[in-house]
């Protein structure tokens, strides 16, 4: 992961879980003006979002749902629509390549602030059978077991 990440706003937990991510990539996002005013507050969900290279070779995160600002008015936008990131098109063509191959997703792993602008963290993965995620809960359990009996040993 690229070093330097300002304030996060919010993070895919479940990404990890369901893919291996092989490779990341830090985009920016185009909004508008309620959109930044209600991601700065917070008011953000990436659970059910990934991101896709539509026909014109352009990356639109699908899904990221945004809530209302609540001072809005009638100048508010749609919570759900796909917002296009921002990418280097060198970045943007070894993408296709790589999302062409079974398998891969794009899926953001976290959004957060640097330098004033909204970023977000996409990641090239490839999708968890079940028994690899079962896999990593037995890993994660043994691990949460050997770090209890270090801590216990320690007092």
């Amino acid at each position: 992961m690229p070093k330097g990440h300002g304030k996060t706003i919010t993070q895919n937990k479940k990404a990890s879980h369901d893919y291996f991510i092989e490779e990341t990539f830090e985009a920016g996002i185009v909004l508008q003006g309620t959109e930044i005013k209600s991601l700065r507050n917070g008011r953000v969900n990436l659970k059910d979002s990934h991101a896709r290279i539509d026909r014109r070779g352009e990356v639109q995160l699908i899904n990221l749902h945004i809530a209302e600002y609540e001072q809005g008015n009638r100048f508010n936008h749609d919570p759900t629509r796909s917002r296009k990131l921002l990418l280097h098109r060198k970045e943007i063509d070894k993408l296709i390549g790589l999302t062409q191959q079974q398998g891969y997703a794009l899926v953001p792993l976290k959004i957060y602030i640097k330098n004033g602008y909204a970023k977000v963290l996409i990641g090239l993965g490839k999708g968890k059978k079940k028994y690899d995620k079962r896999e990593d809960l037995k890993q994660k359990q043994m691990k949460r077991e050997v770090d209890r009996a270090i801590k216990d040993h320690m007092r």
